[in-house]
């Protein structure tokens, strides 16, 4: 026998020995693993497909998150979920810091995911690790840094809260200056607008006019209503001007389901706020970091974020999509008129002006 056939009889013999299925998975089984880079800036590029990362991620084990608390819009149960799901155990530290103290505190507690405004994410660029999500043509251009530095994952609206027992519905910031059938309006704002932001955003959506802040005429309202005494503490309040989520929240726990507690978006002044996600340029654990934040674009996570009455900011696209959860999609309040984010100018604009005129004016 010749060396050629001797070769072709050897060949024929290995392959009726090993079906070609199994001889696929044996040669699988014999590649080397792809090549991992944790600080990649998508998912591709880095670990190849979302297996990949994961296994890079729970090699890590770990992931600190800086701003974010269990008992705010259903983080405990998409903690919760992310860490079943991985074994991955996750560290929530400082979970009350604004936006500005996790950037302070970031040397010191090394956090591999900030939860942010977007005004402190902007000015804090330099500082993230540049990474785009699997679902990143869905997220709106204007809540997104085009290289990745940063991206919004959830938001909502400047609302009205009220007590139905006290305050007729009202449909706009003007009617809370309105007779009330002689009964008590009671207004209040979550704090001082000049050190608390939900506050600041609520003097900013009454400043709405024609979709443009004129914080003066925010200004000029509290004002107003302190002159008709109307101004009261959030203890005392009987309307709370606030995020929709907080609103929401405040309704929810006043007792299952038989609160007079309601909730409005004021007609034509629909101020629209969202918290932004980047990843620590330092991150102790990237895999880990990016892994959170695939998981935190997911339809699960964000409908786990939308049963805590937050606004996902895939919304539009999962509504398309057909995942969205329409239960608790209809537990938000509509918003009537286009919804308008800030600038940042407009912010900073926003703030020096409260800082000259607030205490002359409202106290």
């Amino acid at each position: 026998m010749t060396r050629r056939a001797r070769i072709a009889a050897l060949t024929l013999a290995a392959l009726a020995a090993c079906p070609l299925a199994a001889c696929s998975k044996a040669e699988q089984a014999a590649k080397p693993p792809a090549k991992v880079n944790p600080h990649a800036t998508t998912l591709r590029d880095g670990f190849t497909d979302l297996d990949g990362l994961v296994r890079a991620a729970k090699e890590e084990g770990e992931l600190t998150l800086i701003g974010v608390s269990r008992d705010r819009l259903n983080f405990g149960a998409l903690v919760s979920r992310f860490s079943e799901e991985y074994g991955i155990d996750v560290r929530l530290a400082e979970p009350d810091a604004s936006s500005g103290r996790q950037i302070e505190a970031a040397k010191r507690v090394k956090p591999d995911v900030f939860d942010l405004r977007l005004d402190v994410a902007v000015a804090n660029a330099k500082h993230f690790a540049p990474y785009r999500v699997a679902a990143w043509d869905e997220i709106p251009d204007d809540l997104k840094e085009p290289g990745g530095a940063w991206y919004a994952a959830y938001g909502g609206y400047i609302s009205i809260g009220y007590d139905s027992r006290q305050v007729h519905a009202p449909a706009s910031f003007d009617d809370l200056l309105r007779p009330n059938a002689g009964k008590a309006v009671r207004v209040a704002l979550p704090g001082d607008p000049r050190q608390v932001a939900a506050a600041f955003d609520g003097v900013m959506a009454s400043a709405l006019i024609d979709g443009w802040p004129k914080v003066r005429h925010g200004v000029e309202f509290f004002t107003e209503l302190k002159k008709r005494h109307r101004l009261a503490t959030p203890e005392r309040a009987t309307v709370l001007i606030d995020w929709d989520h907080a609103n929401l929240t405040r309704g929810a726990t006043a007792g299952a389901g038989t609160s007079a507690w309601k909730v409005v978006v004021p007609r034509d002044a629909v101020l629209a706020g969202y918290q932004v996600q980047a990843i620590n340029k330092n991150a102790p654990h990237p895999a880990a970091a990016r892994l959170w934040q695939e998981f935190l674009f997911s339809d699960t996570a964000q409908n786990l974020l939308l049963k805590g009455y937050a606004r996902p900011v895939r919304m539009e696209a999962m509504e398309m999509h057909g995942t969205l959860d329409a239960e608790a999609a209809a537990k938000l309040p509509k918003a009537n008129g286009e919804p308008v984010i800030l600038t940042v100018p407009q912010t900073d604009e926003g703030r020096t002006y409260l800082r000259g005129h607030w205490t002359a004016a409202v106290g």
